[in-house]
Protein backbone atom coordinates (compact mmCIF):
# COMPACT_ATOMS: atom_id res chain seq x y z
CA UNK A 1 0.00 0.00 0.00
CA UNK A 2 1.59 3.59 -0.94
CA UNK A 3 1.03 6.33 1.96
CA UNK A 4 0.66 9.63 0.34
CA UNK A 5 3.30 12.43 0.74
CA UNK A 6 0.77 14.17 3.10
CA UNK A 7 0.49 11.40 5.14
CA UNK A 8 4.04 11.10 6.19
CA UNK A 9 3.86 14.74 7.17
CA UNK A 10 1.29 14.59 9.15
CA UNK A 11 2.16 11.33 10.98
CA UNK A 12 5.74 12.88 11.24
CA UNK A 13 4.50 15.87 12.73
CA UNK A 14 2.44 13.92 15.02
CA UNK A 15 5.43 12.07 16.03
CA UNK A 16 6.99 15.24 16.81
CA UNK A 17 4.27 16.76 18.95
CA UNK A 18 4.00 13.70 20.51
CA UNK A 19 8.25 13.93 21.42
CA UNK A 20 7.34 17.72 22.74
CA UNK A 21 4.97 16.03 24.98
CA UNK A 22 6.57 12.99 26.40
CA UNK A 23 9.78 15.38 26.98
CA UNK A 24 7.85 17.64 28.85
CA UNK A 25 6.32 15.05 31.21
CA UNK A 26 9.54 13.71 31.14
CA UNK A 27 11.64 16.48 32.40
CA UNK A 28 13.38 17.56 29.62
CA UNK A 29 12.27 21.52 30.22
CA UNK A 30 13.28 22.86 33.22
CA UNK A 31 11.20 22.50 36.92
CA UNK A 32 10.60 26.19 38.35
CA UNK A 33 10.77 27.83 41.82
CA UNK A 34 9.25 31.10 42.04
CA UNK A 35 10.07 32.97 44.95
CA UNK A 36 8.62 36.86 45.49
CA UNK A 37 8.37 38.71 48.51
CA UNK A 38 6.70 41.92 49.64
CA UNK A 39 7.97 45.13 50.48
CA UNK A 40 11.69 44.12 49.79
CA UNK A 41 13.81 46.60 48.31
CA UNK A 42 17.77 46.53 48.08
CA UNK A 43 18.79 45.23 51.64
CA UNK A 44 20.08 42.41 50.71
CA UNK A 45 24.00 41.63 50.93
CA UNK A 46 25.57 42.25 47.47
CA UNK A 47 22.89 44.94 45.93
CA UNK A 48 24.59 47.77 47.87
CA UNK A 49 21.44 48.75 50.20
CA UNK A 50 21.38 48.80 54.21
CA UNK A 51 25.20 48.07 54.76
CA UNK A 52 24.25 45.63 57.85
CA UNK A 53 21.22 43.73 56.16
CA UNK A 54 22.26 39.74 56.98
CA UNK A 55 20.87 37.91 54.24
CA UNK A 56 23.45 34.88 53.78
CA UNK A 57 20.88 32.86 52.06
CA UNK A 58 19.85 35.38 49.40
CA UNK A 59 23.60 35.82 48.44
CA UNK A 60 24.21 32.02 48.19
CA UNK A 61 21.65 31.76 45.74
CA UNK A 62 23.48 34.44 43.90
CA UNK A 63 26.62 32.66 44.04
CA UNK A 64 24.97 30.15 42.22
CA UNK A 65 23.14 32.04 39.14
CA UNK A 66 22.99 35.10 38.50
CA UNK A 67 22.49 38.81 40.56
CA UNK A 68 20.54 41.42 38.48
CA UNK A 69 21.59 44.52 40.00
CA UNK A 70 19.33 47.09 38.05
CA UNK A 71 15.95 45.06 37.92
CA UNK A 72 12.75 47.35 38.21
CA UNK A 73 9.08 46.61 38.84
CA UNK A 74 6.81 47.81 36.68
CA UNK A 75 4.45 49.34 39.58
CA UNK A 76 5.64 50.04 42.70
CA UNK A 77 2.57 48.98 44.53
CA UNK A 78 1.34 45.50 45.20
CA UNK A 79 -1.92 45.29 43.82
CA UNK A 80 -0.67 46.24 40.19
CA UNK A 81 3.02 44.91 40.15
CA UNK A 82 1.57 41.51 40.47
CA UNK A 83 -0.92 41.27 38.01
CA UNK A 84 1.55 42.93 35.28
CA UNK A 85 4.05 40.08 36.50
CA UNK A 86 1.93 37.47 35.77
CA UNK A 87 0.31 37.94 32.60
CA UNK A 88 3.42 39.53 31.46
CA UNK A 89 1.57 43.29 30.18
CA UNK A 90 2.72 46.67 31.09
CA UNK A 91 0.38 48.88 32.93
CA UNK A 92 0.07 51.37 29.93
CA UNK A 93 -1.06 48.29 27.94
CA UNK A 94 -4.18 47.34 30.47
CA UNK A 95 -4.71 50.88 32.42
CA UNK A 96 -4.14 48.79 35.74
CA UNK A 97 -1.91 51.41 37.33
CA UNK A 98 -3.23 50.80 40.79
CA UNK A 99 -5.84 53.87 41.62
CA UNK A 100 -7.62 52.54 44.33
CA UNK A 101 -5.90 48.67 43.96
CA UNK A 102 -7.83 47.40 46.88
CA UNK A 103 -11.53 48.37 44.73
CA UNK A 104 -10.52 47.16 41.39
CA UNK A 105 -9.71 43.59 41.21
CA UNK A 106 -7.20 42.81 38.04
CA UNK A 107 -10.05 40.42 36.80
CA UNK A 108 -12.33 43.01 36.42
CA UNK A 109 -10.05 45.06 33.69
CA UNK A 110 -11.57 44.95 30.48
CA UNK A 111 -7.79 43.54 29.19
CA UNK A 112 -6.99 41.49 31.86
CA UNK A 113 -9.70 39.49 32.10
CA UNK A 114 -9.25 37.84 29.26
CA UNK A 115 -5.10 37.46 29.81
CA UNK A 116 -4.20 33.81 30.01
CA UNK A 117 -1.52 34.69 33.36
CA UNK A 118 1.82 32.48 33.61
CA UNK A 119 0.48 29.86 35.90
CA UNK A 120 -2.57 29.33 33.38
CA UNK A 121 0.01 28.93 30.18
CA UNK A 122 2.31 26.63 32.22
CA UNK A 123 -0.62 24.37 32.84
CA UNK A 124 -1.79 24.49 29.42
CA UNK A 125 1.58 23.35 28.10
CA UNK A 126 1.93 20.29 30.61
CA UNK A 127 3.39 21.53 34.06
CA UNK A 128 1.70 21.08 37.33
CA UNK A 129 1.19 24.51 38.85
CA UNK A 130 1.60 24.79 42.90
CA UNK A 131 0.98 27.94 44.94
CA UNK A 132 1.47 28.98 48.63
CA UNK A 133 1.73 32.14 49.96
CA UNK A 134 0.87 35.90 48.46
CA UNK A 135 1.23 35.46 45.16
CA UNK A 136 -1.60 38.13 44.28
CA UNK A 137 -2.57 40.80 45.77
CA UNK A 138 -4.51 39.80 49.19
CA UNK A 139 -8.24 39.69 47.76
CA UNK A 140 -7.28 39.27 44.07
CA UNK A 141 -6.63 36.01 43.89
CA UNK A 142 -6.99 33.83 41.00
CA UNK A 143 -8.26 30.36 43.36
CA UNK A 144 -8.88 28.16 40.50
CA UNK A 145 -5.53 28.16 38.56
CA UNK A 146 -4.16 26.08 41.31
CA UNK A 147 -4.21 22.60 43.08
CA UNK A 148 -2.33 21.77 45.67
CA UNK A 149 -0.34 17.80 46.23
CA UNK A 150 -4.02 16.55 47.24
CA UNK A 151 -5.69 17.27 44.44
CA UNK A 152 -7.63 20.50 46.21
CA UNK A 153 -8.29 23.50 44.62
CA UNK A 154 -6.37 27.20 45.64
CA UNK A 155 -3.12 27.69 47.30
CA UNK A 156 -1.83 25.02 50.31
CA UNK A 157 -1.25 28.37 52.16
CA UNK A 158 -3.58 31.17 51.86
CA UNK A 159 -2.10 34.26 52.29
CA UNK A 160 -2.08 36.22 55.51
CA UNK A 161 0.22 39.03 57.23
CA UNK A 162 -0.45 37.82 60.52
CA UNK A 163 -0.04 37.42 63.10
CA UNK A 164 -0.87 40.77 64.74
CA UNK A 165 -0.97 41.51 68.48
CA UNK A 166 -4.46 41.98 69.99
CA UNK A 167 -3.87 43.88 72.87
CA UNK A 168 -5.80 44.08 75.83
CA UNK A 169 -9.71 44.91 74.01
CA UNK A 170 -9.27 41.33 71.86
CA UNK A 171 -10.37 42.72 68.95
CA UNK A 172 -9.01 44.02 65.40
CA UNK A 173 -6.38 46.51 66.40
CA UNK A 174 -5.95 48.36 62.78
CA UNK A 175 -2.84 46.72 61.26
CA UNK A 176 -1.30 45.76 64.26
CA UNK A 177 0.28 49.46 65.51
CA UNK A 178 -0.52 48.24 68.93
CA UNK A 179 3.04 46.64 69.94
CA UNK A 180 4.03 47.41 73.61
CA UNK A 181 7.56 47.35 71.87
CA UNK A 182 6.67 50.65 69.49
CA UNK A 183 7.78 54.14 70.29
CA UNK A 184 4.98 56.05 70.92
CA UNK A 185 5.45 58.44 68.65
CA UNK A 186 5.39 55.68 65.76
CA UNK A 187 1.70 54.33 67.19
CA UNK A 188 -1.14 55.65 64.99
CA UNK A 189 0.81 56.55 62.38
CA UNK A 190 -0.85 54.50 59.62
CA UNK A 191 -2.62 51.02 58.47
CA UNK A 192 1.03 49.47 57.34
CA UNK A 193 3.01 50.51 60.43
CA UNK A 194 2.86 48.11 63.34
CA UNK A 195 5.94 46.24 64.36
CA UNK A 196 8.07 44.80 67.22
CA UNK A 197 8.62 41.22 68.08
CA UNK A 198 6.63 38.16 68.67
CA UNK A 199 7.02 37.25 72.28
CA UNK A 200 4.99 37.43 75.41
CA UNK A 201 2.94 40.53 75.35
CA UNK A 202 0.62 39.67 77.92
CA UNK A 203 2.26 41.56 80.77
CA UNK A 204 1.96 44.78 78.93
CA UNK A 205 -1.71 44.21 78.71
CA UNK A 206 -2.59 42.93 82.02
CA UNK A 207 -2.24 39.55 81.54
CA UNK A 208 -4.73 39.73 79.12
CA UNK A 209 -2.76 40.58 75.52
CA UNK A 210 -2.50 38.01 73.11
CA UNK A 211 -1.72 37.66 69.56
CA UNK A 212 -4.04 36.96 66.36
CA UNK A 213 -3.20 35.45 63.54
CA UNK A 214 -5.24 35.18 60.20
CA UNK A 215 -6.06 38.20 58.13
CA UNK A 216 -9.72 37.82 59.30
CA UNK A 217 -8.87 38.03 62.85
CA UNK A 218 -10.84 34.22 63.20
CA UNK A 219 -8.04 32.48 65.17
CA UNK A 220 -5.14 33.28 67.85
CA UNK A 221 -1.82 32.30 67.56
CA UNK A 222 -0.77 30.09 69.79
CA UNK A 223 2.66 31.42 71.86
CA UNK A 224 3.64 29.69 74.70
CA UNK A 225 7.25 30.41 74.08
CA UNK A 226 10.60 30.71 71.42
CA UNK A 227 10.36 27.54 70.86
CA UNK A 228 7.08 26.81 71.39
CA UNK A 229 4.84 28.36 69.03
CA UNK A 230 2.66 28.59 65.95
CA UNK A 231 4.48 28.71 62.72
CA UNK A 232 4.33 31.90 60.55
CA UNK A 233 2.27 32.00 56.93
CA UNK A 234 6.28 32.50 55.52
CA UNK A 235 7.18 29.43 57.52
CA UNK A 236 4.32 27.08 56.78
CA UNK A 237 5.54 27.99 52.90
CA UNK A 238 8.56 26.73 53.43
CA UNK A 239 7.21 24.06 54.90
CA UNK A 240 4.74 23.39 51.76
CA UNK A 241 7.80 23.99 49.23
CA UNK A 242 9.60 21.27 51.42
CA UNK A 243 6.99 18.66 51.22
CA UNK A 244 6.85 19.21 47.69
CA UNK A 245 10.61 18.75 46.73
CA UNK A 246 10.39 15.60 48.39
CA UNK A 247 7.36 14.07 46.48
CA UNK A 248 7.54 12.24 42.99
CA UNK A 249 6.66 13.95 39.66
CA UNK A 250 5.86 12.56 36.73
CA UNK A 251 6.07 16.05 34.95
CA UNK A 252 7.70 19.20 34.98
CA UNK A 253 6.31 21.46 37.76
CA UNK A 254 5.80 24.66 38.79
CA UNK A 255 5.63 25.70 42.48
CA UNK A 256 5.14 29.66 42.73
CA UNK A 257 5.99 31.03 46.95
CA UNK A 258 4.71 34.30 48.13
CA UNK A 259 6.13 35.39 51.38
CA UNK A 260 4.90 37.96 53.01
CA UNK A 261 7.62 39.57 54.75
CA UNK A 262 9.19 42.41 54.63
CA UNK A 263 5.43 43.69 54.46
CA UNK A 264 3.89 44.89 57.53
CA UNK A 265 3.02 44.27 60.24
CA UNK A 266 6.33 43.78 61.02
CA UNK A 267 6.68 40.94 63.64
CA UNK A 268 8.72 38.64 63.79
CA UNK A 269 10.36 36.32 66.40
CA UNK A 270 12.65 37.64 68.91
CA UNK A 271 15.93 36.52 67.70
CA UNK A 272 16.09 38.28 64.23
CA UNK A 273 15.77 41.78 66.36
CA UNK A 274 18.40 40.43 68.70
CA UNK A 275 20.56 40.57 65.19
CA UNK A 276 20.11 44.23 65.13
CA UNK A 277 21.08 46.47 68.00
CA UNK A 278 19.75 49.71 68.41
CA UNK A 279 22.86 51.43 69.60
CA UNK A 280 24.63 49.82 66.50
CA UNK A 281 22.27 50.64 63.94
CA UNK A 282 23.08 52.68 61.30
CA UNK A 283 20.64 54.74 59.19
CA UNK A 284 20.17 54.89 55.54
CA UNK A 285 21.78 58.17 54.05
CA UNK A 286 19.39 60.71 53.64
CA UNK A 287 20.13 64.46 52.33
CA UNK A 288 18.30 67.27 54.44
CA UNK A 289 15.60 69.16 51.73
CA UNK A 290 16.12 66.25 49.33
CA UNK A 291 12.64 67.02 47.95
CA UNK A 292 13.60 70.46 47.15
CA UNK A 293 14.98 70.29 43.72
CA UNK A 294 12.29 66.92 42.83
CA UNK A 295 8.68 67.30 41.12
CA UNK A 296 6.26 69.60 42.49
CA UNK A 297 3.97 67.01 41.22
CA UNK A 298 5.41 64.78 44.16
CA UNK A 299 6.82 66.92 46.85
CA UNK A 300 4.23 69.64 46.98
CA UNK A 301 1.10 68.45 45.00
CA UNK A 302 1.05 64.83 46.09
CA UNK A 303 -0.40 63.59 42.62
CA UNK A 304 -0.22 60.03 43.59
CA UNK A 305 -2.76 57.31 43.63
CA UNK A 306 -1.87 57.11 47.66
CA UNK A 307 -1.56 60.35 47.58
CA UNK A 308 0.91 62.03 50.43
CA UNK A 309 1.25 58.71 52.65
CA UNK A 310 4.95 58.14 52.15
CA UNK A 311 5.69 61.84 53.32
CA UNK A 312 3.08 61.98 55.64
CA UNK A 313 4.44 58.98 57.78
CA UNK A 314 7.95 59.78 57.46
CA UNK A 315 6.74 63.88 58.89
CA UNK A 316 4.95 62.31 61.52
CA UNK A 317 7.64 59.41 62.55
CA UNK A 318 10.32 62.35 62.81
CA UNK A 319 8.27 64.91 64.25
CA UNK A 320 7.39 62.27 67.27
CA UNK A 321 10.39 61.36 68.31
CA UNK A 322 13.29 61.67 66.12
CA UNK A 323 15.48 59.45 63.98
CA UNK A 324 15.41 56.95 67.18
CA UNK A 325 11.71 55.71 66.08
CA UNK A 326 13.49 55.98 62.39
CA UNK A 327 15.68 53.53 64.04
CA UNK A 328 13.21 51.34 65.49
CA UNK A 329 11.48 51.20 62.24
CA UNK A 330 14.64 50.04 60.38
CA UNK A 331 15.24 47.72 63.25
CA UNK A 332 12.08 45.88 62.33
CA UNK A 333 12.54 45.87 58.58
CA UNK A 334 16.22 44.65 59.06
CA UNK A 335 15.07 41.86 60.78
CA UNK A 336 12.22 41.20 58.81
CA UNK A 337 14.29 40.50 55.72
CA UNK A 338 16.69 38.02 58.04
CA UNK A 339 13.79 36.04 58.80
CA UNK A 340 12.79 35.77 55.49
CA UNK A 341 16.56 34.89 54.25
CA UNK A 342 15.69 31.47 56.80
CA UNK A 343 12.62 30.77 54.92
CA UNK A 344 14.44 30.62 51.49
CA UNK A 345 17.53 29.17 53.09
CA UNK A 346 15.00 26.25 54.23
CA UNK A 347 13.71 25.95 50.69
CA UNK A 348 17.44 26.16 49.32
CA UNK A 349 18.55 23.17 51.17
CA UNK A 350 15.47 21.05 50.44
CA UNK A 351 16.01 21.40 46.73
CA UNK A 352 19.52 20.78 46.91
CA UNK A 353 18.50 17.48 48.75
CA UNK A 354 15.95 16.45 46.07
CA UNK A 355 15.72 14.80 42.67
CA UNK A 356 15.49 18.36 40.94
CA UNK A 357 18.24 20.18 41.99
CA UNK A 358 20.27 20.30 38.82
CA UNK A 359 16.70 20.57 36.68
CA UNK A 360 15.23 23.32 38.16
CA UNK A 361 15.61 27.41 37.54
CA UNK A 362 15.12 29.21 41.04
CA UNK A 363 13.82 32.91 40.90
CA UNK A 364 14.41 34.76 43.52
CA UNK A 365 12.66 38.77 43.48
CA UNK A 366 9.88 41.27 44.82
CA UNK A 367 7.21 42.86 43.79
CA UNK A 368 8.30 46.29 44.45
CA UNK A 369 10.97 48.11 46.79
CA UNK A 370 10.53 50.48 50.07
CA UNK A 371 11.57 53.72 51.04
CA UNK A 372 13.69 53.65 54.73
CA UNK A 373 13.79 57.45 55.07
CA UNK A 374 15.13 58.34 51.53
CA UNK A 375 13.34 61.35 49.78
CA UNK A 376 12.09 62.14 53.36
CA UNK A 377 9.31 58.63 51.92
CA UNK A 378 9.04 56.04 54.27
CA UNK A 379 6.52 53.92 52.21
CA UNK A 380 6.30 52.52 49.09
CA UNK A 381 4.81 54.05 45.43
CA UNK A 382 7.22 56.26 44.32
CA UNK A 383 9.25 57.16 40.80
CA UNK A 384 12.77 56.97 42.75
CA UNK A 385 15.22 54.03 43.33
CA UNK A 386 14.29 53.06 46.23
CA UNK A 387 10.91 52.38 45.56
CA UNK A 388 10.91 50.58 42.00
CA UNK A 389 14.50 48.96 42.26
CA UNK A 390 13.78 45.19 43.34
CA UNK A 391 16.41 42.34 43.69
CA UNK A 392 16.61 39.74 41.23
CA UNK A 393 18.28 36.66 41.73
CA UNK A 394 18.13 33.65 38.81
CA UNK A 395 19.95 30.49 38.86
CA UNK A 396 19.48 27.06 36.94
CA UNK A 397 20.70 24.86 34.38
CA UNK A 398 22.75 26.16 31.49
CA UNK A 399 22.81 29.84 34.08
CA UNK A 400 25.76 31.44 34.51
CA UNK A 401 27.26 31.21 38.23
CA UNK A 402 28.31 34.33 40.41
CA UNK A 403 27.66 36.49 37.90
CA UNK A 404 26.37 40.23 38.15
CA UNK A 405 24.37 41.68 35.27
CA UNK A 406 23.99 45.52 35.14
CA UNK A 407 21.29 45.74 32.15
CA UNK A 408 17.83 47.16 32.91
CA UNK A 409 15.42 44.68 33.06
CA UNK A 410 12.47 44.59 34.71
CA UNK A 411 9.40 41.65 36.56
CA UNK A 412 7.94 42.31 33.18
CA UNK A 413 10.39 40.31 31.80
CA UNK A 414 10.15 36.82 33.82
CA UNK A 415 6.92 35.60 32.31
CA UNK A 416 8.76 35.47 28.56
CA UNK A 417 12.01 34.23 29.91
CA UNK A 418 10.07 30.90 31.59
CA UNK A 419 8.51 30.86 28.12
CA UNK A 420 11.88 30.49 26.27
CA UNK A 421 13.13 27.84 28.88
CA UNK A 422 9.82 26.07 29.09
CA UNK A 423 9.53 26.04 25.14
CA UNK A 424 6.45 27.44 25.57
CA UNK A 425 4.00 28.52 22.57
CA UNK A 426 4.97 32.27 22.30
CA UNK A 427 1.64 33.47 21.97
CA UNK A 428 -0.16 32.86 25.04
CA UNK A 429 -3.08 34.81 24.59
CA UNK A 430 -3.58 34.47 20.63
CA UNK A 431 -7.03 33.01 21.86
CA UNK A 432 -7.95 35.29 24.49
CA UNK A 433 -7.47 39.16 24.45
CA UNK A 434 -4.68 38.72 21.19
CA UNK A 435 -2.32 41.06 23.47
CA UNK A 436 1.46 40.01 22.61
CA UNK A 437 4.06 39.68 25.78
CA UNK A 438 5.66 42.97 26.57
CA UNK A 439 8.47 42.00 28.34
CA UNK A 440 11.64 39.86 26.48
CA UNK A 441 13.28 36.96 27.33
CA UNK A 442 16.67 37.18 29.73
CA UNK A 443 18.13 34.21 28.49
CA UNK A 444 20.98 36.07 26.64
CA UNK A 445 21.71 37.94 30.05
CA UNK A 446 21.54 34.82 31.87
CA UNK A 447 23.94 32.75 29.49
CA UNK A 448 26.35 35.73 29.02
CA UNK A 449 25.63 38.58 31.63
CA UNK A 450 29.10 40.40 31.36
CA UNK A 451 28.52 41.00 27.67
CA UNK A 452 24.60 42.77 28.47
CA UNK A 453 23.24 42.35 25.12
CA UNK A 454 19.54 41.03 24.87
CA UNK A 455 17.10 42.05 22.73
CA UNK A 456 14.91 44.00 25.46
CA UNK A 457 14.96 47.55 25.15
CA UNK A 458 17.81 49.71 26.79
CA UNK A 459 15.32 51.24 29.50
CA UNK A 460 13.31 49.65 32.11
CA UNK A 461 9.61 51.47 32.84
CA UNK A 462 8.19 51.89 35.84
CA UNK A 463 4.86 53.45 35.91
CA UNK A 464 2.96 55.93 39.16
CA UNK A 465 -0.47 56.20 39.03
CA UNK A 466 -1.79 59.69 39.53
CA UNK A 467 -4.58 60.80 41.78
CA UNK A 468 -6.88 61.43 38.60
CA UNK A 469 -10.47 59.79 39.55
CA UNK A 470 -11.42 56.62 38.06
CA UNK A 471 -14.48 54.79 37.96
CA UNK A 472 -14.50 51.11 39.67
CA UNK A 473 -12.43 48.18 37.28
CA UNK A 474 -12.29 51.72 34.73
CA UNK A 475 -8.88 51.17 32.88
CA UNK A 476 -5.97 54.46 33.44
CA UNK A 477 -5.19 56.37 30.91
CA UNK A 478 -1.16 56.46 29.98
CA UNK A 479 -0.88 59.43 29.38
CA UNK A 480 -2.60 60.59 32.78
CA UNK A 481 0.24 58.68 34.97
CA UNK A 482 3.89 59.19 35.96
CA UNK A 483 6.73 57.61 34.52
CA UNK A 484 10.34 56.36 36.14
CA UNK A 485 12.77 54.96 33.01
CA UNK A 486 15.70 53.72 34.09
CA UNK A 487 18.78 53.21 32.06
CA UNK A 488 21.95 51.14 32.98
CA UNK A 489 23.48 54.74 34.42
CA UNK A 490 20.40 57.31 34.56
CA UNK A 491 17.21 57.56 36.09
CA UNK A 492 14.62 60.13 34.13
CA UNK A 493 11.69 60.84 35.75
CA UNK A 494 8.26 61.95 33.01
CA UNK A 495 5.43 63.58 35.32
CA UNK A 496 2.02 63.92 33.37
CA UNK A 497 2.18 67.69 33.53
CA UNK A 498 5.75 67.53 31.41
CA UNK A 499 8.10 68.03 34.64
CA UNK A 500 11.18 66.07 35.02
CA UNK A 501 13.70 64.63 36.89
CA UNK A 502 17.18 63.38 36.01
CA UNK A 503 19.98 61.28 37.89
CA UNK A 504 23.03 60.35 37.07
CA UNK A 505 23.87 56.90 39.32
CA UNK A 506 27.46 56.78 38.53
CA UNK A 507 28.17 59.69 40.37
CA UNK A 508 24.86 59.77 42.20
CA UNK A 509 23.52 56.76 42.91
CA UNK A 510 21.34 58.29 46.29
CA UNK A 511 19.66 60.31 43.89
CA UNK A 512 20.01 63.64 45.09
CA UNK A 513 20.41 65.87 42.64
CA UNK A 514 17.83 66.32 39.66
CA UNK A 515 20.26 66.95 36.92
CA UNK A 516 17.19 67.52 34.48
CA UNK A 517 17.17 71.17 33.92
CA UNK A 518 21.18 71.56 33.17
CA UNK A 519 21.57 72.37 29.44
CA UNK A 520 24.68 69.72 29.03
CA UNK A 521 22.09 66.88 30.31
CA UNK A 522 19.83 68.16 27.60
CA UNK A 523 21.21 65.06 25.47
CA UNK A 524 20.94 62.79 27.68
CA UNK A 525 16.88 63.58 28.39
CA UNK A 526 16.27 63.69 24.88
CA UNK A 527 17.39 60.19 24.28
CA UNK A 528 16.09 58.70 27.36
CA UNK A 529 12.47 60.78 26.73
CA UNK A 530 12.78 59.36 22.92
CA UNK A 531 12.85 55.53 24.49
CA UNK A 532 10.31 55.72 26.68
CA UNK A 533 8.41 56.72 23.61
CA UNK A 534 9.53 53.94 21.61
CA UNK A 535 8.61 51.82 24.11
CA UNK A 536 5.25 52.74 24.91
CA UNK A 537 4.32 53.34 21.32
CA UNK A 538 5.22 49.84 20.26
CA UNK A 539 3.15 48.40 23.13
CA UNK A 540 0.13 49.97 23.47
Amino acid sequence: MKISTSALVFVFILFLSTQVAAGKKGGDVPNVIFIICDDLNDSVEGFGGHPQAITPNMDRLARKGVKFVNAQCNVPICGPSRASLWSGLYPHTTGNFGYKQQQNPWRKNPVMKETVTLFEHLTNEGYKVFASGKIHHNGHEDWDIFKDLDGNTGFKVEPSMGPYPAGDKHEYPGRGNTHPDMPSGMKGVGWDSGFGAIRDISAEYGGTGYWKYKFSWEDEYRYEGPDDRDLMPDERCADYAIELLQQKHDKPFMLAIGFNRPHSPRHVPENYFDLYPLDELQLTPMLKDDLEDCAPTFSTKKDIGTEGYGFEKFSHVINNGGLENLKAWTQAYLACVTFVDDQLGRVLDALDESAYADNTIVIFTSDHGYHMGEKSHLFKNSVWEESTRVPMVIAGPDIAVDAVCTAPVSLIDLYPTLVDYGQLDQEPNARKNGKSLDGFTMRGLLENPSANKWEGPPIAITALSSNKPLEINEPGAPEDQHYSIRSERYRYVLTRNGEEELYDHLTDPNEWYNLASRPQYAPVVQTLRKEFFQVINTTR
